[in-house]
């Protein structure tokens, strides 16, 4: 095996990510007709509760914190299984390509439709039958988003570490403990979980603040800091130590309220505080693997796992498994529905489609690449095996932890890095992972109320019943659906087909996009040649899914599956056949 020093990876990453921005990204923007002359929804539709015009760079911390979540974690993490190097080349070429593009796209085509969402905008390709299957296809991607997260909530909160992989002595009183099979572990998601309530109950203050008052950034973000450090502090005083099916309840009733009350009261400043822990993460994750190069560390996994390895057969072949496994951290569709959903009702330049839609899925490919290099050079091969696939006596896959092994895996790194005690990184790790968990989760169930109220609305010609209007009973309909399905599994059941689902929806959003480009005369190779490639390689993995499921005897994930499969084949067929004809796509908005 070849050794690899563990900074080199890191260093060629963000090199190749800066050029795909500058070199790419604008390229992107020059096709697609990004025009700052043109008004945004946000400015012309200024309501105070969805449409609200946002500052770049707080928009940019609700988006980047919405779309980041545990998809760049959790993904990497399991996808290391096929080796780093599959892993690494596929974060980098995927994003740069396809996915930073697909969320572009996506958010422009947003704003040039007064704000309504992809699936609104698939009605002028496939007309009101494509335009329903697709609505129907992105409800149900937004309830295995939930559902896959809102399981991982209920895991990271109430994970715990031996305390001498923490680097504690029994007797510590740092963190509260608990004894299992012997072994003293050390409760980290107590901190986490106190931290996670200090926040939220902190963010409609400084919602005002900068919404109502109209604070300066700077004293914007000091005020943030201020809160995310008393929320640590709270959660090393008071860490909570709660089952995780009451959490699975606590996140879902927060989740109601925050999915129809004003974005500026709750989401938008609880995500401006919590992506501060984002960034500084990103930061300490770079500077650590880089700090871990310069003493020397190297990377001891394999670069190829061999194909009979217990990891590999339990998630199938490396194509198309990897592709979908990774999932947000190189291209996902659920993006498409943030991009939609919320963040273009905040849009207030063109402009800023750029930076926010290109290169906030950059900033969650690099996330996706240091995740990747803290676990190899935190925890190294084995440690890696034992927490995310670890083996019995006799041979059989037991149940990982993909929460843990990120967390723990950072950790390590400032451990090696700098010196720094093993359980202040791993304390930091959980803290980062829970914040954008809660935070995505939210942000799905909003979304799933704005996709039922579209779906209301082709239901019923324009025209719902009253009931159907009310955006609490919206709210609950998709958040039940979610709930459901996290107390019918865990989320390493769920996962699988979260990530076909999910690259399925951005095969389609591309198809969409294509059509949309060659109705106006646009290029469109940069949209259809990645479109073709990722509609092939979900619908092969959909059909491992299918034959898996059913010799599981999963009913529930099968049932999925095939309604997905269902979905996705007429809702290409209907698009090829317009493409084919040659229709023109009717305009989201007067002008294009």
């Amino acid at each position: 095996m070849r050794v690899v020093n563990v900074a080199l990876p890191m260093v060629f990453a963000i090199v190749a990510l800066g050029l795909g921005y500058f070199l790419y990204g604008r390229r992107v923007a020059q096709w697609l007709g990004v025009d700052p002359a043109k008004a945004t929804p946000a400015v012309e539709k200024n309501d105070g509760v969805d449409f609200v015009p946002a500052r770049p760079f707080v928009l940019f911390g609700h988006h980047y914190a919405s779309i980041a979540a545990a998809g760049p974690i959790v993904g990497p993490t399991i996808a290391l299984a096929y080796g780093y190097v599959p892993t690494w080349t596929w974060i980098l070429l995927g994003v740069v390509f396809i996915g930073a593009m697909h969320d572009m796209t996506a958010l422009f085509l947003s704003v040039r439709a007064g704000g309504q969402s992809i699936a609104e905008v698939t009605r002028g390709v496939m007309g009101t039958t494509g335009y329903l299957l697709f609505l129907v296809f992105a409800v149900i991607l937004s309830v295995l988003v939930g559902a896959a997260f809102l399981d991982l909530v209920a895991v990271a909160l109430t994970s715990t570490y031996p305390l001498t992989a923490l680097g504690l002595e029994p007797g510590q009183t740092l963190l509260a403990t608990v004894t299992k099979d012997g072994v003293e572990h050390g409760v980290i998601g107590g901190v986490a979980s106190t931290s996670v309530v200090v926040m939220t109950a902190a963010a409609p203050a400084l919602g005002w603040l900068i919404y109502r008052r109209g604070t300066s950034l700077k004293v914007a973000l000091l005020v943030s800091a201020v809160i995310c450090v008393v929320s640590v502090v709270v959660g090393l005083t008071v860490p909570l130590s709660v089952d995780p099916n009451v959490w699975v309840w606590v996140v879902a009733a927060y989740c109601l309220v925050a999915g129809f009350i004003p974005v500026w009261l709750v989401i938008q400043p609880r995500d401006f505080t919590n992506v501060q822990f984002l960034y500084l993460g990103i930061l300490a994750m770079v500077v650590g693997v880089i700090a871990c190069g310069i003493g020397g560390v190297t990377i001891d996994a394999p670069a190829f796992a061999p194909a009979d390895s217990a990891a590999t057969a339990a998630l199938g072949s490396i194509w198309p498994v990897l592709f979908v496994t990774v999932a947000c951290g190189s291209i996902s569709g659920a993006h498409a529905l943030v991009a939609s959903g919320t963040t273009a009702k905040q849009v207030a330049d063109e402009r800023h489609i750029l930076p926010i839609g290109y290169g906030g899925m950059l900033g969650e490919a690099l996330l996706g690449i240091c995740v990747t290099l803290v676990i190899l050079a935190g925890l190294g091969s084995t440690g890696y095996q034992e927490i995310v696939w670890p083996v019995d006596e006799h041979g059989h896959l037991g149940k990982g932890n993909a929460a843990l092994a990120f967390a723990a895996a950072i950790g390590g790194t400032l451990d090696k890095g700098f010196g720094l005690a093993p359980v202040y990184g791993t304390l930091f790790g959980i803290l980062l992972l829970e914040g954008f968990l809660v935070t995505t989760t939210d942000t799905i169930v909003r979304l799933s109320r704005h996709l039922f109220e579209e779906l209301w609305n082709v239901l019923f010609k324009g025209a719902p019943p009253p009931a159907l209007k009310n955006r609490v009973l919206n709210t609950a309909i998709p958040l039940g659906m979610i709930i459901l399905l996290v107390l019918d599994g865990d989320w390493k059941s769920v996962w699988p087909v979260f990530g076909t689902a999910n690259q399925l929806l951005a095969a389609l959003t591309l198809v969409t996009a294509t059509a949309w480009l060659m109705a106006h005369k646009r290029r469109y190779l940069f949209t259809a040649l990645p479109a073709a490639f990722m509609v092939v390689t979900t619908i092969a993995s959909l059909e491992q899914l299918v034959g898996k499921h059913y010799d599981e005897q999963e009913w529930l994930l099968l049932s999925v599956d095939l309604v997905l499969a269902t979905l996705a084949v007429v809702v290409v067929l209907l698009a090829v056949r317009r493409i084919l004809a040659g229709s023109r796509t009717r305009e989201p908005v007067s002008s294009a």
